[in-house]
């Protein structure tokens, strides 16, 4: 019986020795950082190091450069943004040209035309020089993604774009408006297409998804529920516009009409 009671004592000792060793086995280790030390690599330099690198990508570089340098059209003088009160030869190219090559595509969908196209000064980021016209030429001048948005804004709204234009000074883009001022500077009449402007009806404006999401504060765009994507950036526009035609068409209609 003695030696029983010893074999019992033995397993139960056993037993618990086992569990001990589990448990601690099972517990997660903690770990400690002391010490962290850095090394800066300058990846360009490495980069420019390797010739293998630079075989590499030569033929890539070859072939996109070839294609953006590729010679489209003619511009007999050089467009430029910034020289102009109310209206830039940039300025005004840019809005015909947009107007003219969306507005087939708008009224092949919706069966409607555009009456006004709008963009942004601060959008156009380069000037179009004398000479070849190329695809860099569209890159420099639109490198951001903007596409083309058609808004329909009533008679009101566009009394509000009016006034903005006003407001801000600055030579936007602009085609299709026209805004009357009397010698205090205040507007006295707005037209489209020769028209005096009607308050009540719709009136189709073409600008980009930028602003037609109230950028540059042009917030009487983002009231309206009448917005078409034609899924046609402006950058491809302006490429599809230079293969179109063998010289640049230059535009000089007065947008603002200020009294004597």
């Amino acid at each position: 019986m003695v030696k029983v009671k010893k074999i019992k004592a033995f397993s139960a000792f056993f037993v618990i020795l086992l569990t001990f060793v589990g448990l601690v086995s099972c517990k997660s280790k903690s770990y400690y950082n002391y010490e962290v030390k850095g090394t800066k690599i300058n990846i360009n330099e490495t980069a420019n190091s390797d010739a293998s690198i630079e075989q590499f990508v030569a033929p890539y570089r070859q072939h996109i450069n070839k294609d953006l340098d590729s010679v489209l059209a003619f511009c007999p003088e050089t467009l430029d943004k910034s020289k102009g009160k109310w209206e830039t030869n940039m300025g005004l190219f840019m809005a015909n040209v947009t107007r003219d090559l969306a507005n087939p595509i708008f009224l092949k969908r919706e069966n409607k035309s555009i009456d006004i196209c709008l963009l942004n000064h601060g959008g156009i980021r380069s000037i179009l020089p004398e000479g070849n016209v190329t695809t860099r030429s569209a890159y420099n001048i639109m490198p951001f993604e903007n596409s083309v948005i058609v808004v329909g804004l009533t008679g009101l709204k566009i009394r509000e774009l009016a006034h903005y234009f006003i407001r801000e000074r600055k030579p936007h883009p602009l085609h299709g408006l026209k805004i009357y001022l009397n010698k205090n500077s205040e507007i006295s009449n707005i037209e489209i297409n020769n028209q005096v402007v009607d308050d009540a009806k719709v009136y189709y404006v073409a600008t980009s998804d930028y602003l037609a999401n109230g950028g540059d504060n042009m917030t009487f765009f983002t009231d309206s529920q009448l917005k078409y994507d034609l899924d046609y950036k402006l950058r491809n526009l302006l490429i599809d516009y230079f293969q179109k035609v063998d010289t640049i068409e230059l535009f000089s209609e007065k947008v603002i009409i200020e009294a004597n």
